[in-house]
């Protein structure tokens, strides 16, 4: 009978592997064509693979909790139920045509069999390199810091270290391949190298009192504690507030939200205003709109805005709109309600959480006034909108200056000041703060 093989598929250029979480049909079962077979999670994303054929599932080749690099088989698909009593083993099935891995992917795929530890962190470096999840599985079971863990010379595609190269790394005693890193890295002392394991900070010790109730973090409170605890030891945090006066803003959405639903049958709220404002500040400023690697600026030509959301089970994904530069307000509204419900439905791809150069998050949502963001590494900068609310202000006018009713509210910028200067920082959210504050009252959508 005709098998096929159930391949990983290809999630995103910089994502080489993902982990099997829950396998949604039994060996035996049928299955549909596009019936969704097992549940994989890809750094803050968990999605399902469809089965690309109609019959019965022979055989799962890998098990729940490993990691499996992308086009390689994850499940023998038969065409009839009879394949189940005589299918040979998966070697032998015939393979469909598809991209060949390469060398990398391969050796991979023979060695992710081994049962290592689940402890993702963040996958990229203080250097803003790439680590894959497999790779920095095995660092955090070994004791890996990430300084070390920057030294060691990849053999992969744009020099990314292998679960091959890390391995030999380990076999080789660690620091005497640490000693023969490359050029680059030349300039680090043996003594500071020497040291770098030792460089991890330790949590203190916490004791239990009577009525505690323990809980283990879930996959993806892991992954956002390692990348919050990362970029605070990666950038030098400064925060610069502004106020600012959005009445006028206000009024306009009070005016229009109504009819503008009625009419492009989406809800107009003011994220997508505030994704505009700092659009037109980056525009302004756009060394902003850069990323720092090692001692190199890379200042991004797309703008591409992530937006900050809280999903039902209280964690936060940062959904991502491309290109935000190219869109006017009403396709900056549709992408914010349709990223944002996605988001709150689990069905984000993980291309869609990818690429950000610059990040809003509104903690007004949730009532605060003001917030010290923390920055979404790679990136250099992120914006804190506060609740709007109605306050005294004082007005300057032709007649001298009155006390009335205003709708206030703060924005807080975060920034790397190890490439954002307060000068800049500052400017920037003050420009934001102008475009909100100038708002045209009578502006057609």
């Amino acid at each position: 009978m005709a098998q096929f093989e159930l391949i990983m598929p290809k999630m995103g250029e910089s994502i080489a592997e993902a982990t099997i979480t829950r396998w949604l049909k039994n060996e035996g079962d049928s299955i549909k064509l596009d019936e969704p077979v097992v549940e994989i999670a890809t750094d803050k994303v968990d999605s399902e693979v469809p089965s690309t054929n109609e019959g019965i599932l022979i055989r799962k080749l890998w098990n729940e909790g490993d990691v499996v690099p992308v086009g390689s088989p994850i499940a023998i698909i038969g065409s009839d139920a009879s394949a189940t009593a005589s299918a040979p083993a998966p070697a032998a099935a015939p393979q469909p045509k598809r991209e060949q891995p390469d060398e990398t992917v391969i050796h991979a795929a023979k060695l992710a069999q081994q049962p290592l530890a689940s402890a993702p962190v963040s996958s990229d470096g203080e250097a803003g390199r790439f680590y894959s999840p497999l790779v920095l599985n095995i660092a955090r079971t070994e004791g890996i810091s990430m300084s070390e863990l920057e030294q060691i010379q990849g053999t992969g595609k744009e020099n990314r270290v292998t679960k091959g190269d890390i391995l030999k790394y380990i076999e080789n005693g660690r620091q005497s391949q640490s000693a023969a890193a490359s050029p680059s890295l030349a300039q680090v002392k043996p003594a500071d190298t020497a040291k770098a394991p030792e460089a991890r900070p330790q949590a203190s010790k916490v004791s239990l009192m009577p009525g505690d109730e323990i809980m283990e973090m879930d996959r993806m409170r892991r992954i956002i504690a390692d990348h919050m605890v990362m970029s605070k030891s990666t950038s030098p945090h400064v925060t610069s507030f502004v106020e600012a006066d959005v009445t006028n803003l206000v009024m306009w959405r009070e005016k229009i939200k109504g009819k503008f639903e009625k009419k492009e049958g989406e809800k107009i709220t003011f994220t997508p205003i505030f994704v505009e404002a700092v659009v037109k500040a980056i525009k302004d400023f756009p060394m902003i709109n850069i990323s720092l690697d090692g001692n190199n600026i890379i200042k991004r030509k797309n703008i591409n805005i992530g937006m900050a959301a809280a999903l039902p089970s209280g964690n936060l994904i940062v959904p991502v709109i491309k290109n935000a530069d190219t869109k006017n307000l009403l396709g900056l509204v549709k992408d914010v309600n349709d990223l944002a419900r996605r988001a709150r439905e689990n069905k984000l791809q993980p291309d869609e959480i990818q690429g950000g150069t610059y990040t809003i998050t509104n903690v007004g949502t949730f009532g605060n006034v003001m917030g010290t963001p923390i920055i979404n590494q790679p990136q250099v900068a992120i914006l804190a909108v506060g609740a709007i609310r109605k306050r005294p202000a004082v007005l300057e006018t032709e007649h001298g200056d009155v006390i009335a009713i205003r709708h206030m509210m703060f924005l807080s910028h975060s920034y790397d000041h190890r490439v954002v200067d307060g000068a800049l920082g500052g400017a920037f959210v003050r420009k934001v703060a102008d475009y909100l504050e100038q708002w045209d009252v009578n502006r057609e959508v």
